[in-house]
């Protein structure tokens, strides 16, 4: 529910009309992302929305992760890999906060692929994702989540929560072309999202709805993707720069605080002299023991 107050604060914030995509009803009834090096395709039919966007600039301390799911985050840093775990654990404050992955994205051109060793979803640059979406799929997490706790803590004694979340930052010239929109969690329903499983391929097969991939016995990981509600509440913080980063849920075990945040590249035209939007995006998983 967004309180009366936060309706207030709102309308206070610059306001400005950008297109996000949306997945489309009468579409395939198989729905699969592919990702190989530098290329990521759908079968779902993705279409654009009219959308209100707000920027938060001005007013980021009233955002919190419990409350929105995302919040802006002051993290310098001089090293390549973006990633400051401590600044999550100050955030999150939880036992352990855990690593997983990594990716470089951009909206600019993308080199050829000049390795032909398999293809790894992790780390290596791809381009910005411009479809509304979680990048995990609810039902998947728990399993997810034991495995890697296992894996992390074998000797541990468990853990009665998990949060897993994307820190990101850009690291080009502000203001950048296609930052990232954020979805207010609570503008979202439970039981909105479809899956989307995902296949990392080193080429991407001619059928992309070939139903002999197989999708029961594909990796065990999978998306959410979301069709339009008027009901979501969009933000994006303007002029980000590298000593920032916007960290966002992806999924939190805790239902009763603000759980995963539905998000999206788009083309921001309100802001003279864009530059490429260059970013690094790292996942962790946070456990509570």
């Amino acid at each position: 529910m967004i309180l009366d107050a936060d309706l207030a604060i709102k309308d206070t914030a610059r306001q400005i009309q950008a297109n996000l995509n949306y997945l489309l009803p009468n579409g395939p009834s198989i729905n699969r992302g592919f990702v190989s090096a530098g290329i990521e395709r759908n079968t779902g039919r993705y279409g654009p929305f009219p959308t209100m966007i707000r920027d938060g600039r001005t007013i980021r301390p009233h955002f919190s992760l419990d409350r929105h799911g995302f919040e802006l985050l002051d993290a310098p840093t001089s090293v390549a890999n973006f990633a400051n775990s401590a600044a999550i654990e100050r955030a999150l404050d939880a036992s352990l906060v855990v690593p997983t992955s990594w990716m470089l994205r951009t909206s600019g051109a993308i080199p050829p692929r000049e390795k032909q060793e398999p293809y790894r979803h992790y780390g290596g640059l791809q381009p910005a994702t411009g479809e509304v979406h979680v990048d995990t799929e609810p039902s998947r997490q728990a399993a997810y989540a034991q495995r890697m706790y296992a894996q992390v803590r074998p000797e541990g004694k468990g853990f009665k929560r998990f949060v897993i979340s994307s820190i990101w930052r850009t690291f080009s010239p502000p203001p950048q072309d296609y930052p990232l929109a954020v979805c207010d969690t609570r503008s979202v329903r439970k039981d909105e999202g479809t899956p989307n499983v995902l296949w990392v391929v080193d080429q991407m097969p001619d059928d992309l709805l070939d139903p002999a991939i197989g999708d029961d016995n594909a990796q065990p990981l999978a998306a959410a993707i979301f069709r339009h509600s008027p009901d979501h509440r969009w933000w994006y913080f303007s002029r980000m720069a590298r000593d920032e980063v916007l960290l966002f849920k992806f999924h939190d075990s805790d239902r009763s605080v603000g759980w995963r945040v539905p998000h999206s590249a788009f083309w921001d035209g309100s802001l003279e002299g864009a530059n490429t939007r260059e970013s690094i995006e790292c996942r962790t998983i946070a456990f509570f023991e």
